[in-house]
C-alpha cells in the first residue's frame, strides 16, 4: 500500500490550498481514506474522513473550512482547505487502514502566515 500526498505550501491567512492523496495497492473504493495533520510539538490529529460511500466527517475545529472528496477514477483523494490559519500550519498526511494495519503517506507541509 502506497499513499502519496502532495499539494502542501506556503500561503497567508485566509487563502486556500488543495491537497491531494494519491493510493495503490488497495482497492481504493472501497476504503475509508483519512486526512490527519500534526503540528509541531503536537499530536497527529484527524481533520478529515471519507468513507467508501462518499460521506463524510470533520472535527468541529475544521468544520466549515475544509472539504475532503475522492475520485475513485483517480484514485485519489482531496483535501481542499479554505479560509486558512496560522493555526493550521501542520504536516498532513493521508491515511488508510487494510486488513488492521494503517498505512501513511509521506506528509506534506502546509504553512500559513500571519
Amino acid at each position: 500500500v502506497q499513499l502519496q500526498a502532495c499539494g502542501g505550501g506556503l500561503v497567508q491567512a485566509g487563502g486556500s490550498l488543495r491537497l491531494s492523496c494519491a493510493a495503490s495497492g488497495i482497492n481504493f473504493s472501497r476504503h475509508t481514506i483519512n486526512w490527519y495533520r500534526q503540528a509541531p510539538g503536537k499530536q497527529r490529529e484527524l481533520v478529515a474522513t471519507v468513507n467508501s460511500d462518499g460521506t463524510t466527517n470533520y472535527p468541529d475545529s475544521v468544520a466549515g473550512r475544509i472539504a475532503i472528496s475522492r475520485d475513485n477514477a483517480r484514485r485519489r483523494v482531496y483535501l481542499q482547505m479554505n479560509s486558512l490559519k496560522p493555526e493550521d500550519t501542520a504536516v498532513y498526511f493521508c491515511n488508510t487502514r487494510r486488513q488492521g494495519y494503517e498505512f501513511w503517506g509521506q506528509g506534506t507541509q502546509v504553512t500559513v502566515s500571519s
